[in-house]
């Protein structure tokens, strides 16, 4: 009896203990396991080189820059054209060849305002009161046999996403939001893993993101992760209209 009574107690107190963890705590276990504060405050640039799978046979070459204050370019190369998906910090815009899109357009205000939370190199859980978000803690969870902290983070512009934690590493290994496509709400779901820590950050190398529900979806897997490279700010400039060809007399 005595064993099972120090049993119970074990477990009541480490229950009470999980309960008594805060949002702050849990949000600043995961600053401090991505690098710390002082690391993820002083990227200035990051440059992500990898590929996107979207099929057995579908490989796109992927490059996404990272630029403060919020500047983000996304570069995608299918058989040889280049499409590009880009933030400058006022400015979304795009190009998209194998799409018929071959002369860059603003983006729409819903494309816009992703690109620009995407933006936000730091990532939602930094500075998020400073930001205007909102961050609710939801408790634990298992996911997938993992124990987890279960988030609900709504940013200042009312996107709302969902996080989950390792509770042993605080890194995040899943999240869920919706996005606006064709003017309506679909929810995905990201799967996040084999981290790796590259100048000090610990950088996720594998992101799998599909329509919640679907069996698979878009895998990003990088090869190269550059910190602080220099990176001009005309990459996320949309590019000024070719001027019309001049008429040729007689033609």
């Amino acid at each position: 009896m005595r064993l099972g009574i120090a049993f119970l107690v074990t477990m009541l107190l480490g229950a009470g203990a999980a309960e008594a963890e805060t949002v702050d705590q849990i949000v600043g276990k995961n600053i401090e396991a991505r690098g710390g504060l002082a690391t993820l405050k002083g990227i200035r640039s990051l440059r992500m080189t990898g590929s996107v799978s979207m099929g057995p046979s579908a490989q796109v070459g992927l490059v996404m820059e990272f630029k403060r204050p919020r500047m983000i370019r996304q570069e995608f190369t299918v058989q040889g054209s280049a499409g590009v998906a880009a933030f400058d910090g006022t400015i979304g815009w795009q190009v998209m060849p194998f799409a018929g899109k071959v002369v860059p357009e603003r983006m729409s205000a819903d494309e816009k305002r992703e690109m620009e939370e995407q933006a936000d190199v730091e990532g939602d859980l930094v500075d998020w009161k400073a930001k205007g978000s909102g961050v609710e803690l939801l408790g634990r969870e298992a996911l997938s046999g993992v124990e987890t902290w279960k988030l609900r983070v709504t940013l200042k512009s009312g996107t709302v996403r969902t996080l989950w934690l390792d509770s042993g590493s605080f890194l995040e290994i899943q999240s869920e939001s919706k996005r606006k496509i064709e003017g309506k709400d679909v929810e995905f779901v990201s799967t996040i893993g084999d981290y790796r820590e590259v100048s000090g950050l610990r950088v996720p190398f594998l992101m799998e993101t599909r329509v919640k529900g679907a069996a698979s979806g878009q895998k990003i897997t990088l090869q190269a992760v550059d910190v602080n490279v220099p990176i001009d700010d005309t990459r996320f400039r949309m590019p000024e209209p070719k001027p019309a060809a001049a008429a040729v007399p007689g033609k």
